[in-house]
């Protein structure tokens, strides 16, 4: 059976005020119309203030600049190749590209960063593998950064600022140390949902050979294997071309979904909606709404609407695999559009 939870409660940053804040993170606030919502740590903390001083200088990781700049001169090389590639080369490439993006959308965000919805163990080994395959860090470490993200946004304690510039919350953020906020805010949150999930701390126990087997070696393997690709093709377009497409479309919602579009939820911060961040991103561009309503499974107001990720959760449901999914409700939505958006488009 598939059930769908209407939430009713205030936004995150409204749950931090008032009574919220001195409660503790497992405690459970009742709205109005008394459904329960947890206060958590994947959101916002208005009450957290940036240390006074000068900021700690850039230090640069120059392994990861080494290595992220040749995977893009091997994607653009792969750019080329693309003509002269094999029919079915490119649809196994676009295939492994989309199920890579929901290890990242439908499992270590919406799944175990949010926890907006519930899925049973099969479709969480599924996850599992697709995260593998997408290689944005392990799924403990994953979600451990976003929930920091969501908790302390455009701040130094958010691991990709977008107050620092484009650059920096697209990749620059992978560059360097991180920020010491960053550091000790993300030990203190409360990570015990991870920690007890068996598959995840499986999954971080065996990364480097799990990265290496599901991101490289049999993404070039299949295609040279199965119907005989060169074996170039098969490197430098089904592996390092799509798994450069896969992160760049996660770091656009970090970056342009940060600073262009819409905010017709709430104007008061600077995520944005942005459509073609959503088309990239398989669902992830509706960032003014997520950053308001982080609880909802569908990440936006408009279920289907350029989000293939919802749609797979939804399909997950009626195949039993995915239950419990949360929802904002309309009435919810129209009194914070009307409280605190700007105007810019109506809620449908």
């Amino acid at each position: 059976m598939t059930t769908t939870t209407t939430i009713t409660a205030p936004s995150s940053r409204a749950l931090q005020n008032g009574a919220a804040k001195a409660a503790s993170k497992a405690s459970i606030k009742e709205d109005e119309e008394g459904i329960n919502h947890e206060v958590r740590d994947d959101m916002f903390d208005p009450t957290y203030r940036e240390k006074e001083g000068p900021k700690p200088k850039f230090i640069y990781v120059w392994r990861n600049i080494i290595l992220m700049s040749m995977l893009h001169l091997g994607a653009l090389y792969g750019i080329f190749l693309v003509p002269s590639s094999h029919i079915y080369t490119l649809m196994f490439t676009f295939g492994y590209y989309l199920i890579s993006a929901l290890g990242i959308t439908a499992g270590a965000h919406r799944l175990w960063s949010h926890r907006t919805y519930k899925a049973r163990l099969p479709l969480r080994v599924f996850l599992t593998i697709a995260n593998t395959m997408a290689f944005q860090n392990d799924i403990f470490e994953w979600a451990r950064d976003h929930r920091v993200h969501h908790k302390f946004s455009e701040t130094d304690a958010d691991p990709h600022n977008a107050q620092r510039g484009f650059f920096f919350s697209h990749v620059g953020w992978l560059l360097v140390r991180k920020h010491p906020d960053v550091i000790e805010k993300g030990r203190l949150l409360d990570l015990s949902d991870l920690k007890a999930e068996k598959l995840v701390m499986f999954q971080r126990r065996y990364y480097k050979p799990g990265i290496l087997l599901m991101c490289f070696v049999l993404p070039t393997f299949v295609p040279w294997y199965f119907w005989g690709e060169n074996f170039a093709h098969s490197l430098y377009v089904a592996t390092l071309l799509r798994y450069a497409v896969v992160l760049n479309a996660t770091w656009l919602v970090n970056s342009a979904a940060h600073m262009y579009g819409s905010r017709p939820y709430d104007k008061n911060i600077n995520p944005r909606e942005n459509m073609l961040v959503a088309l990239g991103a398989v669902g992830e561009g509706f960032h003014n709404y997520h950053h308001t309503f982080p609880y909802d499974y569908s990440a936006s107001e408009y279920r289907w609407h350029i989000n293939f990720t919802t749609f797979f959760i939804d399909c997950m449901c009626l195949l039993g695999l995915a239950y419990d999914r949360k929802k904002v409700s309309k009435a919810t939505i129209l009194a914070r559009c009307s409280r605190t958006g700007e105007g810019s488009s109506k809620s449908g």
